[in-house]
């Protein structure tokens, strides 16, 4: 039952993750196929449940019937294990407007949970916020990844984008795009850093006026690890909102606000919500109690906020002054113009590293308020990346948009093993809650970082740990060696953390005799770097960590062929075993309302296909199994093939969709069985379920389009009904007795 553990086999060979959304769906139909084709090597596969539904009720197992497993916690421990096998695909990093959405289905579907405790005041109220703040953000993601990142389009992928190029905007000289950030009283100026030379156990504490409080205790971290403290200063932020917005009016743009408001669960939404109060400052100035009182928090956005104001006696009032207010600002950029959804309608609508190479895919521009497309200010508070995108406007304003007919490409390996760096700090995030001084303390009592902070700062403490870099430096190496091409360590030597990374892998690039090999630049000089390079029609591996892993391998795949969620991502568990995951899944929720409403979904599980196929080679080298990597070998033909014969899903009803593809993904895939040589035994055995699957062509292509066009119930959103997906998503008998039928 979807969002209770679907585990059957805990022996399985490969898992596969129950997420959200799109990616979600699509399991109903890509599933049963991937079971039945891997079934004729010996392979089983088992899903968990790693979605916002099954991690709410894994919260709180004595108010769900029969308990619910943690499999979030399950899988944490399986990563550590030498023979691991995942398949991740996307699943949704919770803001808070998605949980409260997330827990009301679950209400309304009977579980007996609770409220989220939006100001929680007693013991038990604050137990159950703790509950659901542990799901909120990167829940998962810091827990699977006990490995570093391998990222790079696949070459199936890239060859077709190079024939079949997307679309790209026109970009001007004159173009009045720019990005806008912080000069000072960011994280970025602000941090701190210092490599420990023994095992510690640290505290933070928080000392003030009212005496010294301990924030957080009993924080080991062994001899080589990187300790990064840092905070945003509100004023400073403030500041530079203002200054962003009177910018942004004195050039005539639109105000667009890129923020990680779903990873960085704690940092920014508080953030955002600056960004909210300081656009609508006319509306809070004078309303601002009386929102306060009815609970409209604006770190949720203005679409939750409108909900509260809606219930509230000055509704007309309020509304009409955010109307003046919104007409007087200049127009924000749109999420969606036909429905009236701002940027700043909900913090997880508009994630940095999927909206900001969508700006510069469309040529710098934006959709505004009155559906037309604009320049905009692109605003980054933090400046600790924000150079990559304001360097990529400036190449591309100088020298117009990429071809993706002849770029070259970028490549990604990523330090992110054992919750590297900042994606890893939620639980030493605070907010101040008066002035004084932030100390990281060792249990000897000397004060290894210290920061005075005002009331309202943001403080962060983040780790990197020493075994993690070792890795990530030894994978880059070995990349390198693979391909050939060259490797940048996209590393600031004037940056407090960067410049401890620096001072641990020198020594170790001298010793293996590659300092010579490689090249060290600062974020801003590696991205122009990578793009003359990739505009030259040459490649490039970028070394990076864990955040710029993430924004880099959103931007040069959408650059380079048009999506990241076709992205091949490796993660090498450093224990020995493998974490394949599917690519992004930023536009899953508007593929899941046209699915709703007219029964086409459009998400594309080339992702998934690609991940399957290196899981396979992955358990056959592993196993020394000739046939298992044979079977992931041939998903790889079907992949081009399917690529090549233009049958990936369309965005249009009445054009192929998810399950079309997935249909002509198992006909590839058996005909490339069927075919191949290797191994006679799956050659005999494919070839008459590729003769079944030609044979009943039209009649399996008739079936999968019934309903087309025509709303579906799917019995929930966050936690479907399984019935009713499978209904929707495994509408041909004819395909489905084939499938049941391929093992024997």
């Amino acid at each position: 039952m979807k969002g209770i553990s679907m585990s059957t086999d805990t022996n399985a060979d490969i898992i596969y993750t129950a997420t959200d959304e799109a990616p979600q769906l699509a399991a109903a139909s890509l599933l049963p196929i991937i079971r039945r084709f891997v079934s004729e090597v010996g392979l089983s596969v088992e899903e968990r449940d790693i979605s916002v539904a099954g991690r709410i009720l894994a919260a709180f197992p004595e108010r769900a019937p029969d308990g619910a497993q943690d499999d979030l916690a399950w899988l944490g421990d399986r990563v550590k294990e030498a023979d691991a096998n995942i398949i991740k695909l996307p699943n949704v990093s919770a803001s808070v407007p998605q949980l409260n959405a997330a827990i009301a289905e679950l209400q309304a579907q009977g579980f007996d949970i609770p409220d989220y405790p939006e100001a929680p005041e007693t013991d038990a109220e604050k137990e159950t916020r703790a509950r659901y703040d542990a799901i909120k953000g990167s829940a998962v993601n810091p827990v699977l990844r006990e490995g570093n990142s391998d990222r790079r389009a696949p070459a199936a992928v890239k060859a077709f984008a190079k024939e079949h190029p997307h679309s790209m905007g026109t970009w001007s000289k004159d173009s009045k795009t720019r990005v806008s950030t912080m000069s000072a009283g960011d994280f970025h100026s602000n941090e701190k850093s210092v490599t420990l030379d023994a095992a510690q156990t640290v505290r933070i504490e928080h000392v003030s006026g009212d005496g010294t409080k301990v924030l957080a205790d009993g924080l080991s971290y062994p001899a080589g690890t990187i300790l990064d403290a840092t905070f945003m200063s509100k004023a400073a932020l403030l500041s530079f909102l203002e200054e962003a917005i009177a910018t942004t009016a004195a050039d005539g743009t639109l105000f667009s606000l890129h923020m990680k408001a779903t990873m960085m669960k704690v940092s920014d939404p508080i953030i955002f919500g600056h960004a909210v109060r300081v656009y609508l400052k006319p509306v809070f100035d004078t309303y601002g109690d009386a929102l306060a009182e009815a609970g409209a928090n604006p770190n949720s956005g203005l679409g939750t906020m409108l909900d509260v104001i809606a219930d509230m006696p000055q509704a007309d009032e309020i509304n009409a002054a955010i109307k003046a207010c919104l007409s007087e600002r200049p127009p924000l950029y749109m999420v969606n113009s036909d429905r009236g959804i701002t940027n700043l309608h909900v913090p997880s609508d508009v994630i940095i590293d999927a909206s900001m190479p969508a700006v510069l895919r469309a040529g710098g521009k934006g959709w505004g308020p009155d559906g037309k497309e604009g320049d905009t200010n692109c605003v980054i508070p933090d400046s600790s990346y924000a150079g990559v995108y304001a360097e990529s406007v400036a190449f591309f304003k100088e020298n117009g948009a990429l071809d993706p007919t002849t770029a070259g490409t970028v490549q990604n390996v990523g330090l992110m093993a054992k919750k590297a760096e900042e994606y890893g700090s939620h639980p030493t995030t605070f907010e101040m809650s008066a002035s004084g001084t932030m100390n990281v303390v060792a249990e000897g009592g000397d004060v290894l970082l210290s920061h005075d902070v005002a009331a309202g700062d943001i403080w962060r403490m983040a780790s990197t740990r020493a075994e993690a870099i070792e890795n990530w430096l030894a994978l880059a190496l070995e990349r390198q060696k693979l391909t050939g091409y060259e490797t940048v360590f996209w590393l600031n030597k004037n940056r407090a953390h960067d410049a401890e990374i620096l001072r641990a892998i020198t020594p170790m690039l001298e010793a293996a005799g590659a300092m010579d090999k490689v090249q060290i630049m600062a974020p801003s000089e590696a991205t122009q770097h990578a793009l003359k390079v990739i505009t030259r029609g040459e490649n490039v591996i970028a070394a990076t960590g864990n955040v710029l892993r993430d924004y880099l391998t959103d931007l040069f795949p959408i650059l380079e062929v048009g999506t990241s969620a076709k992205m091949l991502s490796v993660v090498k568990l450093m224990n020995g075993g493998g974490l394949f995951e599917t690519g992004a899944g930023g536009s899953a929720p508007k593929h899941v309302q046209q699915l709703m409403e007219e029964n086409h979904l459009r998400w594309d599980s080339l992702g998934e296909f690609c991940a399957l196929a290196e899981s396979l080679r992955f358990v056959g080298e592993a196993r020394g199994d000739a046939d298992v990597q044979v079977m992931g070998d041939a998903a790889d033909d079907a992949i081009t093939r399917l690529l090549s014969e233009g049958k990936s899903p369309g965005r249009k009803v009445g054009q192929d969709d998810n399950r079309d593809s997935h249909f002509h993904f198992a006909l590839y895939w058996a005909e490339a069985l069927a075919a191949q040589s290797k191994s006679p035994a799956l050659s005999e055995t494919f070839a008459p379920v590729a003769a079944r699957l030609r044979d009943d062509y039209d009649t399996i292509r008739a079936e999968l389009s019934q309903g087309r066009g025509q709303a579906v119930d799917l019995g929930g959103y966050y936690r479907t009904d399984p019935e009713k997906v499978a209904a929707v998503f495994r509408p041909s008998a004819t395909f489905n007795a084939i499938m049941d039928q391929a093992a024997g």
